[in-house]
């Protein structure tokens, strides 16, 4: 019964592809004249569309030329310009390579990490805030009130002042020609001192309350800006000091952007041993 459904089922879409097959033959058959008399009768038409639109077309041809012209014209000179920019680029470099020396820039750096640290020693380092637990989570508007602020230099008697003045000193004379490399330690002690004197008498007298718990409840001491400047300074000075000393990079760079060898090369001198003059007699 399966088999039967199956043959009934084929031989029906057999027919059925038959019967649009010879419908497909016939259409094809008939399609030619009445396309061909259309094809006639539009004819004219066409030929005056495209006498109308050749001239158009012509123009918008040329006018697409002369786009993709400028467009090409336009990324050769960005081209020649990016080129030109890089090679002075490279020049530039190359000639302020030969001024801002490593040796110079750690210079420079400890001088400016010197700077820092005299600023810093005027700057506010602590306070005592009263009720801060009042004030928590209110808009960064509402500070409680300090009480007892003081700047860096009062922790410790400005002695920082004169330490970094002498540092600053050793690095501009770090910039020159004569300095030794040695001079960097000299120069990363007086970091380390003066890290020492913020880390055992600016952060202890700083988180000090004092008498303030007793006059005002719930006082608490706390580290302002001047504390984190006068830390980041003397850690700078130090690292610079240790940087100058290690002095990472010892190739000299010449005018023309070439390393140029510290050592002239010698000429060789004649080989006067017995047998070389032998040889040649």
């Amino acid at each position: 019964m399966i088999a039967a459904a199956g043959r009934r089922v084929g031989s029906s879409l057999e027919r059925g592809s038959r019967r649009l097959d010879r419908l497909g033959n016939r259409g094809l058959e008939r399609a030619p004249p009445p396309l061909r008399r259309a094809r006639r009768a539009a004819a004219p038409a066409l030929r005056r569309l495209w006498v109308a639109a050749a001239p158009v077309l012509a123009f918008l041809a040329l006018l697409g030329r002369r786009a993709l012209w400028l467009l090409f014209k336009a990324l050769a000179a960005g081209e020649r310009a990016v080129w030109v920019a890089l090679r002075w680029a490279a020049r530039a470099a190359t000639a302020l390579s030969a001024v801002v020396t490593p040796r110079r820039a750690v210079a420079a750096t400890i001088v400016a990490a010197a700077g820092t640290l005299v600023v810093s020693q005027f700057i506010d380092y602590r306070g005592v805030e009263i009720g801060g637990a009042a004030y928590a989570g209110l808009p960064d508007a509402a500070q409680p009130p300090a009480v007892a602020v003081k700047t860096a230099g009062e922790a410790h008697a400005y002695l920082l002042v004169p330490l970094a003045a002498l540092a600053a000193l050793l690095g501009i004379w770090a910039g020159t020609a004569r300095a030794r490399s040695r001079l960097g330690l000299l120069i990363a002690a007086l970091g380390l001192v003066a890290l020492g004197v913020i880390l055992l008498v600016d952060l202890p007298a700083g988180l000090d309350v004092g008498s303030q718990n007793a006059r005002f409840a719930g006082a608490s001491a706390v580290l302002d800006d001047g504390f984190y400047a006068e830390l980041a300074a003397a850690a700078g000075l130090a690292s610079a000091g240790v940087l100058y000393y290690a002095r990472p990079c010892r190739i000299r760079i010449s005018s023309s952007g070439r390393a140029a060898s510290a050592r002239r090369r010698r000429p060789r001198r004649p080989d006067s041993s017995p047998a070389k003059v032998a040889r040649s007699a």
